[in-house]
């Protein structure tokens, strides 16, 4: 045990130094330039021109958004402007535009009949067993209405606002939503770099403003959008997203290079259905909400009118970083690709040691132990390729370089 022991110590406390063998062949020779070649290729063109590895980057945007909806549409023989399609009306970063609408109106505290088939039932003993159920319009009361026979079907009785709503009534979705403008005001600010820039130059004429819609050839920074064309980014026709509603995205992204002039920092808009997951889906599709208009009679009586709206939801999101040189990445990432040069010679000597018809002659070149006895073994006569240090230096005459391979015939001089 005691001899195991030893052996493992004195092999754990060894000393590895690099040696040089010149291996003359041309097939191992072009793989290894050409592994070579790939890992600058990938450091220069990926990590320092696309992924700019030189630069320190701030990816804490920070970010404001306003918007204002302006345009005219008709619903139900009525003109419909912004404060009657815009919810909510605050200008923020979401908002929804009314396309549709079903109108319960006049509707008071009191007992009526529910409209939802789930409601159906022949005797008070269906509605019972619905008590608990949140999908109706009001409390259940447990009775069945309008069951004249034993075997006739009529709906519970539910206690809130009457009469219920009824949202299977059709309605003419709002034509005029594709001429609507979006105006978009964005400033974002880079705080590592204390760089704040807008959407749109400062000095953008406001007669332009109020005349330009945006296009991202001909009017690139244009702050106003109109929904049809953001539909027709999206392949989506009006018909395919007013009648149920919708939600679509509107992206801003900011990616800057600020090792230019900051002007160049400008930003790209990209367009995209949020809901695109549930267009098809049968449990839940569009978008709805609902809200109400309250009013008194002169009785003193409340009424109210109910709008369950459908709409198209925007969100406006906002994304983007910066970068800008720095001595810390642009050294590491400069160190990792010398390094990563070297895997060039692992690969071509894994090629060597296990692949190559020399592999044997490698094998006794690259690897020799040497013992800490130099004295005693430079005694023995040189016998092979494990030898003590001064018969490697017999052995080689470019300061330890072994040369294999392709030989050059120098003549001797007499």
């Amino acid at each position: 045990m005691a001899p195991k022991m030893l052996h493992f110590v004195t092999d754990f406390f060894v000393y590895e130094t690099a040696k040089s063998v010149v291996v003359k062949n041309w097939t191992v020779g072009i793989i290894n330039r050409f592994v070579q070649l790939l890992i600058i290729l990938y450091f220069v063109c990926w990590v320092f021109m696309h992924e700019k590895g030189h630069q320190q980057r701030d990816t804490g945007i920070e970010s404001a958004v306003m918007t204002k909806v302006k345009g005219l549409g008709y619903f139900n023989n009525r003109v419909m402007d912004v404060a009657d399609y815009v919810a909510p009306s605050q200008g923020a970063s979401s908002f929804s535009v009314i396309t549709n609408m079903v109108i319960t109106a006049n509707q008071t505290q009191g007992l009526c009949p529910e409209t939802d088939e789930k409601f159906n039932c022949t005797t008070d003993h269906d509605c019972n067993k619905n008590n608990s159920s949140n999908i109706g319009n009001g409390i259940l009361t447990g009775k069945c209405l309008n069951n004249t026979g034993t075997n006739s079907t009529g709906m519970c009785e539910i206690e809130g606002w009457c009469p219920a709503e009824d949202d299977k009534v059709p309605g003419k979705p709002m034509k005029e939503v594709e001429n609507f403008t979006i105006f978009i005001k964005n400033s974002i600010r880079f705080p590592l770099f204390n760089v704040t820039r807008g959407n749109f130059p400062s000095d953008l004429d406001q007669s332009y403003i109020q005349t330009c819609t945006y296009d991202p050839k001909d009017h690139p920074f244009c702050p106003i959008f109109k929904v049809g064309h953001i539909l027709k980014q999206l392949n989506q026709s009006l018909d395919q997203i007013a009648e149920k509603g919708g939600e679509i995205g509107i992206i801003i992204n900011w990616k800057c290079n600020l090792d230019y002039d900051v002007e160049n920092c400008k930003p790209n808009y990209f367009f995209t259905r949020l809901d695109a997951a549930f267009e098809h889906s049968k449990a839940t599709k569009g978008y709805n909400f609902r809200f109400a208009k309250y009013y008194q009679s002169e009785d003193g009586a409340e009424y109210r009118t109910l709008h369950k709206a459908f709409a198209i939801r925007v969100e406006i999101i906002v994304s983007g970083n910066a970068g800008k040189f720095s001595t810390v990445p642009f050294l590491i990432n400069l160190v990792a690709a010398f390094t990563s040069v070297g895997l060039a010679t692992v690969f071509c000597d894994i090629i060597l040691l296990n692949f190559h018809k020399g592999a044997d002659e490698y094998k006794a070149k690259k690897f020799e132990e040497v013992s800490d006895i130099v004295q005693e073994e430079s005694k023995t006569p040189y016998q092979g390729s494990q030898a003590s240090i001064k018969a490697l230096g017999k052995s080689s005459n470019d300061s330890g370089t072994f040369s294999i391979g392709r030989q050059e015939h120098i003549p001797l001089r007499k």
